[in-house]
């Protein structure tokens, strides 16, 4: 449990005293209370003012602030301080600087800049996490360790080259194994040394960022790099547990930030945190499928909302301010999600430098006279209100949707078919037609359970690891419905092609190969008509427990981006291609498997289609949506615990929204009233309603 020593919904964020005088602190800290602040993260980017040499370090400020704070009743999430190494480090132990992916050496600046296989940043950033936990460890209001900050950013230095060839020792054991899998016989690239190996970036195999003459080598330099930057976390987390055994530790990651295998890290970290940052025009399910995977990196386990601005970003190209009631709204969204903390950065705005026009609790005007600020303390006041209620609470999916790191590397590096294909759209397509259906789902990894769900899918599993498809098998044999993709079943963990036709390993549990696969142009499209208009027709089984004919479907579709032209072995073909030379071929197949079944989805369809298509499914298997209807904009999720179900009705749309509640409703936690059958939700507002239910 995240809030164990502060029992509620932790509410604060990011707060630099470093950077003010001890007038405006007393000032900071009235204001905190105005607004419900009970927790502050402190020391995040302050390692030159730890430590201003080699051999001193300087926790007076540090020391000054814990009292104060205590002082206050605010609890403190301590960071390590470690994301951006002093400037005297840089000067006297230059090979902590970073290589770019363009071979350029860095200079002192910026942030992320130090080399995650220098000996000599991991040296100093594991003392510097020590220290803080010999002097602080024992002080009442730490409540968490927050190690560093943002992980992110490779580096190509002969630091990291030397690792590198380690890493790939330790993998393949031997320099034959590594070109096999590596097909280096392909343009004479066999190596006979290890020293032979260099890191593949602009100098060597890689060009445009993402493009590769060898996919195995850059697929294994992300894995590197992803595990690199994780040991560096596990080095401070192990410095502070050791001293520090019953203080949990995190660091905040960035949702679908490309650069690291999350479900790695999420096994390394006590509390998943992230930084929620959309744009004005994210859509809302982009946002909740972000939260989702946060929470699937634990098995289901509440993560903390570390950042999020109360107003207004400052990287963007244009840096919309949020509308009234939209920072309220995205907050309770995390929560309803899983989060059980809402905290933001900042708490006061800084003055100078690249974040001062970066939103804050406490804006530049300085007092708690402003828009953003009384929205603020209104979600103190609430959060306040609802004390311990909703800590950890879990969801309640029936559905699971595989998200895969590795997958996406190889999927984003592969020399063909089109640069058009983007992993996190294409599983965002089906998240958003359950979400758009109010069905709730978690984002998962491969090695997730599957037998705690009804309905599996794993969008464009181009890369099957081993023991995937023997899972997938074996769930569908015990009932589930599994669900796959065009160019799915292509690769192995290498990124090899498994020969003998697509889809691979998945072949046998789905009833078909696949021949060829066609990249439409952007502006091309083909057709999906089902088999027999208006449904997905059942086949001879469909007496006897198989897949049964469902309604609501139109009699076709469009579809776009890879049509992968299939052969059914043994599945129905449920809809087929409507133009080209392959129409008439199959488009859309389901195979009976055991006491299941599995679906193939041959190309990237419109989004009508997975909503009809997911939406029919998903009530033939009996996975209930969580509200019966709802208006356009109107979002649901579901949190348990203790018995008790809490349905959140967020509304994204400026006007009055509505939802009609299962039956026997429930009490409005937020106002107290008992609420039941079709209830308003306001322009940008929340429901939470409560209900001895659970489903």
């Amino acid at each position: 449990m995240i809030n164990s020593k502060l029992p509620k919904i932790w509410y604060g964020g990011d707060y630099n005293p470093e950077q003010w005088d001890g007038d405006t602190w007393v000032e900071d800290h009235r204001m905190f209370k105005l607004a419900g602040i009970d927790v502050a993260t402190i020391n995040v980017f302050s390692w030159a003012l730890d430590q201003p040499d080699e051999h001193t370090y300087d926790f007076a400020w540090l020391d000054e602030q814990f009292e104060l704070l205590h002082g206050q009743g605010i609890g403190i999430c301590l960071a390590t301080g470690t994301g951006a190494h002093p400037a005297w480090m840089a000067k006297r132990h230059p090979e902590v600087l970073r290589v770019d992916w363009e071979g350029r050496k860095r200079r002192f600046g910026g942030r992320h800049n130090s080399c995650p296989n220098s000996p000599v940043y991991r040296r100093y950033s594991t003392a510097l996490a020590g220290k803080l936990a010999e002097r602080y460890g024992r002080h009442p209001a730490l409540l968490i360790w927050h190690i560093s900050n943002e992980y992110g950013g490779y580096c190509y230095c002969d630091n990291c080259a030397a690792a590198f060839r380690g890493w790939l020792r330790q993998r393949y054991g031997s320099l034959q194994e590594l070109n096999r899998v590596w097909n280096t016989r392909f343009w004479g690239h066999t190596f006979y040394d290890w020293e032979e190996i260099v890191p593949p970036n602009a100098l060597s195999e890689e060009w445009g960022g993402s493009r590769t003459n060898f996919q195995g080598i850059s697929l294994d330099y992300r894995r590197f790099q992803s595990d690199s930057l994780l040991d560096c976390f596990k080095l401070e987390r192990d410095a502070v547990k050791a001293l520090t055994p019953d203080i949990q530790v995190t660091t905040n990651l960035m949702g679908l930030y490309p650069e690291l295998d999350y479900f790695k890290w999420g096994k390394e970290m006590d509390i998943v945190s992230w930084d929620n940052y959309p744009s004005i025009d994210t859509p809302p399910s982009f946002t909740a499928m972000a939260h989702d995977l946060m929470r699937g990196l634990r098995g289901g386990q509440p993560f903390m909302l570390m950042e999020q601005t109360p107003s207004q970003q400052n990287w963007q190209a244009y840096n919309s301010l949020k509308r009234p009631g939209v920072m309220r709204l995205w907050s309770w969204q995390a929560v309803a999600r899983g989060a059980d903390t809402v905290m933001f950065f900042q708490l006061r705005r800084s003055v100078g430098a690249c974040e001062k026009y970066h939103g804050a609790v406490i804006e530049h005007s300085g007092h708690e006279h402003t828009r953003v600020f009384r929205e603020v303390a209104e979600l103190g006041r609430e959060l306040e209100q609802l004390g311990d209620t909703l800590l950890d609470a879990r969801a309640d999916s029936k559905v699971g949707i595989i998200y895969d790191w590795e997958n996406r590397w190889a999927t984003e590096l592969s020399s063909g078919p089109t640069v058009a294909l983007n992993y996190a759209q294409e599983v965002h397509k089906y998240y958003d037609a359950l979400y758009s259906r109010h069905i709730q789902a978690d984002i998962i990894g491969v090695e997730e359970d599957f037998s705690r769900y009804d309905l599996v899918i794993a969008p464009v599993m181009y890369m099957v690891k081993p023991g995937f498809a023997e899972k997938a098998e074996a769930f569908a044999a015990a009932g589930g419905a599994f669900i796959t993709t065009f160019f799915s079943g292509i690769v192995d963990q290498n990124d090899l092609v498994r020969t003998g036709g697509y889809p691979g390993e998945l072949r046998k549990l789905l009833g078909i190969w696949s021949e060829e696969i066609d990249a439409l142009l952007p502006e091309q499209r083909n057709r999906i008509v089902m088999t027999e208009s208006g449904e997905l027709a059942g086949g001879p089984d469909a007496q006897d427990g198989g897949p049964r004919a469902f309604a609501g479907m139109r009699s076709e579709y469009e579809c776009g981006l890879l049509c992968d032209l299939i052969h059914s072995e043994g599945a129905e073909v449920k809809a087929v291609y409507g133009d080209d030379f392959y129409s008439g071929m199959p488009a859309l197949t389901v195979n009976r498997f055991g006491e299941g079944e599995a679906w193939y989805v041959a190309s990237s369809p419109e989004p009508a289609f997975l909503r009809d298509f997911l939406g029919s499914l998903c009530s033939r298997l009996g996975i209930e949506a969580l509200v019966e209807e709802a208006s356009a904009e109107l979002e649901a999720a579901v949190r348990v615990k203790d018995g008790k179900r809490y349905l959140f009705l967020l509304n994204h749309g400026v006007d009055e929204g509505w939802a009609a509640l299962p039956a026997g409703g429930g009490v409005d936690l937020l106002t107290g009233a008992t609420v039941g059958g079709r209830v308003s939700v306001p322009g940008k507002g929340v429901r939470i309603v409560q209900s001895g239910r659970i489903s």
